[in-house]
């Protein structure tokens, strides 16, 4: 056998970076520990101090997500800056600048959370921006070369780009499962700011980052993939906890981390097998190529689902008593958590052996094939296919014109009132929206219009709010928020009290009791009207008094035939109007009912779908322009609900619509509000107008209670009018039971039913509306409330609490000729 010449010498093998030393790993491990814990701390507070301010009735503060995005520079970055600047050691370096990094990109994104939650698609345009300068930065910055040679098997590379597709498809899937997309803008936003944040995450996880922990001879797959995954993890940590609006940030906290793992298992696939020397690798080689595109697909589809999926307004604590979205958020990502330690394990054992072949192409890309068309089935099959969107409230210029209605009193003048009122309200709305439905029709953009308010509910985002708003008969134009649907029913909430045996504590309180049996008056011939969550109509202490007819019923929500209700709030409260068996103030009078919020987060279209059909009730399918039955309307609205700006109201939108049924001689009694104590927090309408009869509430011991929002209402108008019960007040619930609540819903109708009883004492006295409150207010009971509290004594307790016999005495009186 011949000889053949000497192999000439190859280029040299640079030699290995240093190895860190111990006190370098500690202070690695301590600066990681103190990002995961401060970032995961900052992300969680932010947030229930978003859900605090909500609840509490307070104005959203603007600069709490940029100050705490600057302390996330500060404090998580600084560490940080110290790592990369600090040890000799290659992988101790390459963390702290991954870290740094990390932290920057955290800061910025968190910026983007002064736009408010309603204006989504900006903030996904702003995002996407964001990410996108970022990923520029990061790829501009001169990198350090890492060590990777040619792998042996060229399947091996090939791989693991769809390897990334793969898992980032099983991280999507539990969004697509339980969430829903919103508008096609909104959608198309969320997708291109989701690829922008991966790519800022194949920036990050680059070859050189990875190349620093492939170190050593021979190099060892495993510690790749344990220590360089956690590092990545961290990193996704911080990136995680800057992408999303408040509350949607928090799952990509649980889901990203892990992923990174199986981002470092698929890094690990592209190294040359133990053994083989490692020339300096290039950003331009195959595997760093296929390396990048796994971590943007794997990142970015992750990234894409609470994006997409789900409505930043909507995970709150407004929604959290039901299974309701934050519910369901937190099923997906307890399930991307799950997925993305599967991803982790299962690649890590695939991938980052040494000598273990990874999958082929065609597995791979079968792999992915499959997962794409699980994807779909479940979107299309077990998901909520379509888009849901927000809508927008067009509101006109010009409102109808009710001055001069007659303010005539009694049933037969009120009846004469609501129907001149209705009358004028059609002809304003017909006449100045004409040109704006065929404009409308003509685009064909889906719409509803109102008359209660003249205004128009339309389909479209951003580029039809701005085409709406220049049209000259416009006013303005509000988001209408739309929930958007759940993949099951919340369920229906019941009640665990047992089941009253006379005449409650508050029903004896405010002596309705005694109304009963010394003055002989229930309530009968007087009707009140619900607007809320429903009403159970087969309730025993509730189904005798329903109205009935084929206009007694509207649910705009649902379209449900018959009255209903989930929530079990709208049962509740009517329940404490005319409920029978020792619940209600008036169990005499008849009710009706309408379906404003089926799921506790409602918009200004459904609060106006129910006040229209209170004025003009119609039957099931009818046109409330033209089937409208204003002689059919209830004498008395219960109100316990207000539209804050979470669900697109702005301080004057029902304003209009609470004045018209003022002048239809129809009283809209209305909740204060749950948001105090603080002084001047009824702010929701329809509470602050002066058209509404506001009620705040006390306890057992007439005391106001610290939840009942105070006065003034904005311009400085006294508020509350009155007080009532409203401490662990027991009424009916869905299903036939019983439980005790608390709030001024409670008490809210309970003043509601004393009008009823007033108004069924002396018929002469409905639609009077200035009497009556006049009398409400003569016979209140004052109680004990200190007068520097919000400036006035009124801002409290408004006339006192509310004394059901007095009123109806008086109400008995009215009218008499002196003795």
């Amino acid at each position: 056998m011949e000889i053949g010449p000497a192999r000439p010498p190859g280029p040299p093998v640079p030699p290995a970076p240093p190895r860190p030393g111990p006190w370098a790993v500690v202070a690695a491990v301590l600066t990681g520990l103190w990002i995961v814990g401060f970032t995961v701390v900052a992300q969680l507070g932010g947030a229930l101090a978003d859900q605090i301010l909500l609840a509490s009735g307070l104005d959203r503060t603007v600069w709490l997500w940029p100050v705490l995005a600057l302390v996330t520079v500060l404090f998580a970055g600084a560490p940080a800056l110290a790592l990369a600047l600090g040890p000799r050691s290659v992988a101790v370096r390459a963390t702290g600048r991954v870290w740094l990094a990390g932290a920057l990109a955290s800061g910025l994104f968190g910026l983007l959370r002064v736009i408010p939650p309603v204006h989504h698609e900006a903030y996904l345009a702003a995002l996407a921006v964001a990410a996108a300068t970022a990923a520029v930065i990061l790829h501009s910055l001169p990198r350090r070369k890492g060590r990777m040679a040619q792998p042996s098997d060229p399947k091996r590379k090939i791989a693991v780009g769809p390897l990334g597709v793969a898992g980032g498809l099983l991280l999507l899937l539990p969004w697509v499962w339980v969430g829903a997309l919103g508008g096609f803008l909104e959608t198309l936003l969320a997708l291109v700011a989701a690829a922008a944040v991966g790519v800022v995450a194949a920036a990050l996880l680059d070859d050189a980052f990875w190349s620093a922990f492939a170190v050593g001879s021979p190099p060892r797959p495993a510690r790749l993939v344990l220590v360089g995954g956690l590092v990545a993890g961290v990193a996704l940590l911080l990136l995680g906890a800057g992408v999303g609006q408040s509350g949607a940030q928090l799952p990509l906290l649980l889901t990203l981390p892990p992923a990174g793992f199986a981002l470092a298992a698929l890094a690990a696939a592209t190294r040359r097998p133990a053994g083989t020397d490692a020339p300096a690798a290039s950003a331009a080689t195959p595997e760093a190529a296929a390396g990048r595109a796994a971590t943007r697909w794997l990142v970015g589809l992750g990234v894409l689902g609470p994006l997409a999926f789900t409505d930043p307004e909507e995970i709150t604590v407004v929604l959290a008593n039901t299974r309701d979205v934050p519910f369901w958020v937190a099923v997906a990502a307890a399930a991307g958590l799950v997925v993305a330690v599967g991803l982790a394990v299962v690649y890590g054992v695939l991938l980052a052996r040494p000598r273990s072949g990874a999958p082929s192409r065609r597995v791979a890309g079968v792999t992915v094939a499959v997962l794409a068309a699980a994807v779909g089935v479940v979107a299309v099959g077990f998901g909520q296919p379509g888009l849901h969107g927000e809508r927008l409230l067009v509101v006109l210029r010009e409102q109808a014109d009710l001055a001069g209605v007659p303010a005539t009193a009694g049933r037969a003048g009120r009846d004469a009132r609501a129907t001149e009122v209705y009358r004028r309200l059609v002809d304003t709305a017909d006449r100045t929206q004409a040109d704006l439905r065929r404009d409308l029709r003509r685009l064909r953009l889906d719409h509803t219009p109102y008359y209660l308010v003249n205004a128009v509910e339309v389909d479209g985002g951003p580029a039809v709010r701005a085409w709406l708003s220049r049209r000259p008969e416009v006013a303005r134009v509000l988001v209408s928020q739309r929930v958007r649907p759940l993949p099951a029913p919340a369920g229906v909430t019941r009640g665990d009290a047992p089941a009253p045996t006379g005449p409650e504590w508050n029903i004896r309180m405010i002596g309705a009791d005694r109304v009963w049996s010394e003055l002989r008056v229930t309530g009968a011939g007087v009707t009140v009207g619900s607007s809320d969550s429903g009403v159970d109509g087969g309730h025993p202490a509730l189904a005798g008094g329903f109205r009935g007819g084929d206009d007694s019923w509207y649910d705009p929500w649902d379209g449900t035939g018959s009255p209903t209700d989930q929530g079990g709030h709208g049962t509740h409260t009517i329940g404490s109007a005319v409920g029978r068996d020792g619940i209600g103030v008036a169990p005499g009078a008849g009710w009706v009912g309408c379906v404003n919020l089926d799921r506790n987060l409602g918009n200004p279209a459904y609060y106006l779908d129910c006040l229209q059909f209170m004025l003009a009730p119609f039957p099931p399918g009818g046109d409330p322009f033209t089937d409208g039955r204003p002689a059919r309307a209830p004498e008395i609205l219960t109100n316990s609900w207000g539209c804050p700006a979470i669900e697109g109201c702005d301080p004057g939108v029902l304003r209009p619509a609470v004045d018209a049924l003022d002048a239809a001689g129809i009283l809209v009694v209305a909740a204060a509000g749950n948001t105090g104590p603080y002084c001047a927090s009824i702010d929701d309408p329809p509470a602050p107008y002066a058209s509404a009869l506001t009620v705040g509430a006390v306890d057992d011991r007439r005391r106001v209670t610290d939840f009942s929002s105070r006065g003034p209402a904005p311009g400085g108008a006294a508020k509350p009018d009155l007080v009532a019960p409203g401490a662990e007040v027991v009424s009916a619930m869905p299903g036939g039971g019983y439980a005790a609540l608390s709030g001024t819903s409670m008490a809210t109708p309970q003043v509601a039913g004393v009008v009823a009883l007033m108004w069924s004492a002396n018929p002469a006295l409905v639609g009077d509306l200035d009497r009556t409150r006049a009398i409400l207010a003569d016979t209140a009971t004052p109680t004990e409330t200190p007068t520097d509290i919000c400036g006035d004594r009124r801002n409290l307790t408004g006339a006192g609490l509310v004394d059901a016999y007095a009123a109806v005495r008086a109400a008995q009186n009215e009218g008499r000729a002196p003795s």
